[in-house]
């Protein structure tokens, strides 16, 4: 799935650099530029600035951020498709420039669902091409009807994913163990909308229902702060709270929490993935 959505990338981009979209400016995209698709900068019902993502049967939309980062925290609102969204997917991720086989990539997907049926969160994580990493949650509220906050968090020890300022999961940096984490190149931020319908609902038996097109996605308040070594952003430092932090008992007990109440899937407890041998190492690991 990450590689389609590589493809995909590769391709478009392609066309975004032959039709030299112009930037819009002001507001959000003094940070994120519109790359392809009907991506547009619109005024949402509450009077705020938004990116509207656009989905129908000629194209897929996007947008990036205009910089890098090398660790960094990430927030961005998001309002999802509402409706019949099966075989769609929106996406918030991060994830280095430069040959695919060697990227690192921190992922969220939101895969689409029938209506009444679930949006699933799915999130992952790429070191140096190593990928697998999924996880996949079920959401206690609509996240059609209103804006929800989402936050990546990418230290040096940890990467952070929460949902309105809830932590829903956390990898470890296990280098020291041999397992993969994204350490040593800078990642751009993207935002796309795209059919997947050949995996994204229910393993691709549901497909995306055409005669609902189009599917818009609305983003918002987007935020970067990057904590480079070479950074003297206030939010960076250790007494902030967040970037350098381990993990409170407060934080374990949301953790414990949303993996009680909302995980459906684990790669690490997938025995149908290690029939031939065990899971990766730091599944055993703390």
């Amino acid at each position: 799935m990450g590689q389609a959505r590589a493809q995909l990338l590769a391709s478009l981009a392609a066309i975004y650099l032959i039709l030299a979209i112009p930037h819009v400016t002001g507001g959000l995209t003094d940070d994120l530029e519109i790359m392809w698709g009907n991506t547009k900068v619109v005024t949402d019902s509450s009077g705020q600035q938004a990116i509207a993502l656009t989905l129908d049967r000629s194209t897929s939309s996007a947008f990036r951020s205009k910089k890098t980062c090398q660790f960094c925290r990430i927030d961005v609102e998001i309002k999802l498709v509402p409706g019949n969204s099966a075989g769609t997917v929106t996406t918030f991720y991060m994830i280095t420039e430069g040959a695919w086989q060697y990227h690192d990539e921190i992922d969220i997907e939101f895969l689409g669902n029938s209506t009444g049926q679930p949006y699933t969160m799915h999130t992952n994580m790429y070191a140096r091409g190593q990928g697998g990493r999924e996880k996949q949650y079920k959401f206690d509220f609509d996240p059609t009807q209103d804006y929800h906050k989402y936050t990546i968090i990418w230290n040096k020890d940890w990467i952070l994913f929460l949902v309105d300022d809830k932590l829903y999961r956390q990898i470890k940096n296990n280098q020291m163990y041999g397992a993969p984490y994204p350490y040593y190149y800078p990642m751009r931020v993207y935002a796309t909308i795209w059919n997947a319908d050949n995996w994204a609902t229910q393993g691709g038996q549901v497909k995306t229902d055409w005669s609902q097109a189009p599917f818009t996605a609305y983003f918002r308040n987007y935020r970067a702060i990057s904590c480079s070594q070479y950074e003297n952003n206030p939010l960076c430092l250790p007494a902030s709270g967040w970037f350098n932090q381990q993990l409170d008992e407060s934080r374990k007990q949301q953790m414990t929490q949303v993996d009680s109440n909302n995980k459906i899937y684990d790669y690490c407890k997938d025995p149908k993935r290690y029939k031939n041998g065990p899971p990766p190492r730091e599944c055993g690991l703390n």
